[in-house]
């Protein structure tokens, strides 16, 4: 155990941890914490409140202690969720024998558990792993410190063995957390295993610049798709994971709904349904595409790994190859090749439906989150982006492809939804689009704006981008007239949808290291006259030196 003036005390939330200088912390992922207590709140109500579809199985009944359709036990767990059901408020920190067990896999201090026992409401059971036994000592102790025995248990061991050993449908969790340094991928084929049909996963990846193109070796060995270092990086990066995620699951006939999937600061979070259904697997493949951007402008296209064409009988599908390549050898705009990244998820990174009852959550907790402005800003600009259009355009960067003076945003929605296309922005950047317009499209309206802003000729040097692109002539009528839902409500709300820099230095940390007393041990023995040791080596390596010198005098 570390000694007590190794010791802080932190305080976030309605928890206070002890924590040993050995054990990773960093406050700027509160927001992180928050977001995660408040999703699992809603999910663990919606458990309680409708565990209908739950309680059919013979696995469900038996982790009740059912073993009959008609068993008494049967109806008092009924009957408790009735009452919750009137009673709509649920209790954190108090245990429910019908509520979700968590399993968090790399708890560290154990802080995050620490504050699902006290902030979620309709818990049965936490269990808060770690591989270090230090750090699971202090779970132990931040445990009596919260008073968090009844419902919170520490584990010693190592995470995927510990879902691995609830694989057994009485065993397996309701939710799965999952926080590492790095990549999660090692723990993927554990956890779509570990969880019940219908469980939610939380999970972290903080190797952005592995999943945004700058390692796509790396990225391809740990992820299975290559990444690629674009404008929409981070987008395609959270997409990369979560085909990732569906992969590992459909080993096992299981598939991933997103509920909420986002790109924060230097990481990415998502949170994703596990189901069964060897039918709804098939679709998977449908699911995923590759991208193909242009080097020169930026432009791109996707290219869907598989069709599902209906055939006879209801809900019936014949699965095809996707067509040929969705571009020529050479862009259509400027004439440089494509480079190809990819297989990415295609389809919704949210559930808008849950996003809305997450809003309203955090907005009426009964103990306001510290991130709640942050929350609630960046959710609501997750719930304005077109659910079907993959990846984002950002304004500046294409301005600076033909160098040109960039119109606001405001001209840039405007003339996209003039010429009859959707528009929204992206949570994963500032001054981002997403749109259904083809590129044509988006070039047309550059074309049009430069009319009126034009490009210095110093910049349409011959065999250039910006020569290529504005020496065509649009094709399409453009109008810049302001459009009624040009301005999206999370901006006309002022609601923060990006946060500024929270403190100095506020990145990624350190990774944490594992401390054993032995280690220390030895470690003070061999820093032990560290100075006094360096000092006799350079002596003894100077001697001979001095002998030669003396001879020669």
């Amino acid at each position: 155990m570390a000694s007590q003036s190794a010791v802080t005390e932190v305080c976030e939330g309605r928890a206070k941890v002890d924590l040993p200088q050995s054990v990773f912390y960093n406050p700027v992922q509160e927001y992180n914490r928050d977001l995660t207590i408040a999703i699992i709140s809603e999910f663990a109500e919606r458990h309680i409140k409708n565990p209908s579809a739950y309680l059919v199985s013979r696995a469900a009944r038996k982790k009740f202690g059912c073993q009959k359709e008609n068993d008494p036990s049967s109806v008092a767990v009924t009957a408790d969720i009735d009452k919750d059901k009137k009673q709509v408020v649920l209790e954190a920190g108090k245990k429910y024998q019908n509520g979700i067990r968590i399993f968090e896999g790399l708890a560290a201090s154990g802080l995050r558990s620490v504050r699902f026992g006290l902030e979620i409401p309709g818990v049965k059971e936490i269990i808060a792993n770690d591989f270090d036994k230090n750090a699971v000592e202090f779970i132990k102790r931040n445990i009596e410190k919260n008073d968090l025995s009844h419902i919170m248990m520490a584990k010693h061991g190592d995470a995927a063995m510990g879902m691995y050993e609830s694989k057994a449908e009485e065993n397996l969790f309701d939710v799965v957390d999952l926080d590492p340094y790095g990549s999660p991928s090692i723990f993927l084929d554990a956890t779509v295993q570990s969880v019940r049909d219908g469980g939610l996963l939380c999970i972290t990846c903080t190797d952005a610049a592995v999943l945004c193109g700058n390692a796509l070796e790396k990225c391809s060995a740990t992820y299975g798709a290559v990444s690629l270092r674009s404008k929409f990086c981070h987008e395609m990066a959270v997409r990369i994971i979560l085909q990732c995620i569906d992969s590992h699951a459909n080993r096992y006939s299981r598939y991933i709904v997103p509920l909420i999937s986002l790109s924060v600061d230097f990481y990415f979070r998502v949170f994703v349904q596990v189901f069964t259904s060897q039918k709804q697997v098939k679709h998977s493949c449908t699911k995923k595409a590759m991208v193909y951007e242009c080097v020169g402008c930026g432009a791109f296209e996707l290219q869907p790994l598989a069709q599902a064409v209906p055939t006879k009988g209801e809900d019936n599908f014949k699965f095809i190859p996707g067509n040929g390549a969705p571009v020529a050898s050479e862009c259509e705009h400027c004439g440089h090749h494509y480079r190809c990244g990819g297989p990415i998820w295609t389809d919704p990174l949210h559930d808008h439906e849950f996003i809305k009852s997450v809003i309203a959550r955090v907005e009426d907790f009964p103990s306001p989150l510290k991130t709640k402005d942050r929350i609630c800003g960046m959710l609501n600009v997750a719930l304005e982006e077109l659910p079907d259009v993959p990846l984002y355009y950002v304004l500046d960067a294409v301005c600076s492809v033909i160098h040109c003076q960039p119109p606001n945003m405001m001209l840039m929605r405007s003339a996209l939804l003039n010429a009859g296309f959707k528009v929204s922005m992206s949570h994963a950047a500032k001054n981002s689009y997403k749109t259904n317009a083809p590129s044509q499209i988006i070039w047309d309206i550059m074309r049009t704006w430069i009319k009126d802003h034009p490009v210095s000729e110093k910049r349409l040097a011959q065999g250039s981008v910006a020569k290529a692109i504005l020496e065509k002539a649009p094709k399409h009528q453009i109008s810049f007239k302001a459009h009624p839902e040009a301005n999206p409500d999370s901006r006309e709300k002022g609601l923060l949808r990006w946060q500024a820099n929270p403190l100095p230095n506020w990145g990624p940390k350190a990774k944490a290291k594992r401390s054993q007393p032995g280690d220390l041990t030895e470690k003070r023995a061999a820093n032990q006259g560290k100075m006094k040791k360096a000092k006799d080596r350079n002596h003894s390596a100077a001697e001979p030196e001095t002998q030669e010198h003396g001879e020669k005098e």
